[in-house]
């Protein structure tokens, strides 16, 4: 298969989940304009590399996966009729072949309701997200597994399953109504939140960031923000995802490892990425209601306009944390408040908020690493190296591993 050029990618990436929204819409069968569209995108990635864009993409795309639909249904139709012969049953209800015209009503844009489809209630997390992924963002099945450090051909059995559990919802391809909308606008942005931070920092792997991963989830909450400008949070996780992804370049050292956000180059942060982010979430905070993305974007805020680690509003921080935990408390802010509690009032008071492991924490390894940090900065140096192996043993991160066994035998060697 010929690979295709990033301009073609990108495009491809941006029909996809409105080719697949015309084809639901018309047609009633999520399931099958899904595969319908993603044979016509391998089409696209053979042909028009050789023999050029052609002058309507997205109603090539259209067209032709219309024609496939057809071919799929009318393939379901005759293995339909073939077990109704040998059962010796009379035909039971039929799918209807799509008409082969597949043009009408193509400018409508579904995308956003493709994605509340995608991240419907009944799915997992880790089933709407790649479904979401290959649906609405255009990842081929293998992209994803590979991102996800799976087999393709398990990829490709989560995804059937999930496309099979919204059939047999019979959800009808409809944006929510009023009474759902809160609900299922919050499982769309968490599904982008986690499919962002799985990129940026990665669970498992040698890799400490998944660009692309990153990158697809700015995207698509681009494309949310674009058609909800006025939501509040849409706006504060956009910004969240540019003031954190801004710092991307300087994450990483030579070998691939972490670098601590104080150890960080500030020099090398995307400026434009920041600007942009801190103007969504001074724009969005006065809408309210305010929101727990919008009070991690004023966080992320707060430490990308600090000009160097020193000068960083520690103290404006730690009350952002407290306005975030009433929000919305869960163990990863009780770490990141212990942290900020540390920096204002001294390691031994960030200690002491994680005395009792917060609940879901227990053995994790981002407990550890973060007691290691305050042992350190206390001075406590055989607890900071015990809690840095601890951490290391417990994940599943090849850079964060090699970081924190570093870190423990940069203490040990003092």
């Amino acid at each position: 298969m010929t690979d295709p050029s990033p301009g073609i990618d990108d495009l491809l990436r941006t029909l996809a989940p409105q080719v697949v929204g015309v084809l639901t819409r018309r047609y009633g069968d999520f399931a099958t304009a899904e595969d319908a569209v993603q044979e016509a995108l391998l089409d696209a990635v053979t042909q028009w590399p050789v023999e050029g864009l052609p002058r309507n993409p997205r109603g090539w795309l259209i067209q032709v996966a219309g024609r496939r639909m057809t071919e799929l249904v009318r393939s379901e139709q005759a293995r339909r009729r073939r077990e109704d012969v040998v059962a010796g049953q009379q035909p039971a209800d039929r799918l209807t072949a799509p008409p082969a015209d597949a043009g009408g009503g193509a400018d409508r844009d579904d995308t956003l309701t493709l994605l509340f489809l995608c991240c419907h209630p009944e799915l997992s997390p880790p089933s709407a997200i790649a479904l979401t992924l290959r649906s609405v963002g255009g990842l081929t099945t293998g992209e994803i597994a590979r991102a996800f450090l799976v087999p393709e051909t398990t990829m490709g059995r989560r995804i059937s399953r999930a496309k099979q559990r919204i059939k047999e919802t019979g959800t009808a391809f409809r944006m929510p109504d009023a009474a759902e909308w809160p609900a299922r606008l919050d499982a769309v942005l968490h599904v982008l939140y986690l499919i962002f931070n799985e990129g940026y920092t990665s669970s498992a792997g040698p890799d400490l960031q998944r660009v692309e991963l990153a990158r697809e989830a700015i995207r698509l909450t681009r494309a949310v923000h674009a058609l909800l400008p006025d939501d509040a949070e849409v706006a504060g996780l956009l910004a969240l995802m540019l003031l954190t992804d801004a710092r991307g370049p300087a994450r990483t050292g030579p070998d691939g490892g972490p670098v601590p956000l104080a150890e960080q180059d500030r020099g090398r942060w995307d400026a434009a990425a920041i600007a942009e982010g801190v103007a969504l979430v001074t724009a969005a905070l006065p809408r309210g209601p305010v929101g727990p993305y919008q009070v991690q974007a004023a966080i992320a805020a707060v430490h990308d306009e600090a000009p160097t680690a020193e000068a960083t509003d520690w103290p404006q921080i730690l009350a952002l944390y407290g306005v975030l935990a009433r929000i919305s408390d869960n163990p990863l802010i009780t770490l990141n408040r212990a942290v900020a509690t540390a920096m204002v009032d001294g390691p031994a008071a960030g200690l002491a908020l994680l005395a009792g492991p917060p609940d879901g924490l227990a053995g994790h390894h981002r407990l550890y690493a973060v007691r290691a940090h305050l042992h350190e900065l206390a001075g406590d140096r055989a607890a900071a190296i015990a809690d840095y192996r601890a951490a290391a043993r417990r994940t599943a991160s090849l850079p964060e591993r090699h970081h924190l066994s570093l870190c423990a035998a940069r203490l040990a060697n003092r």
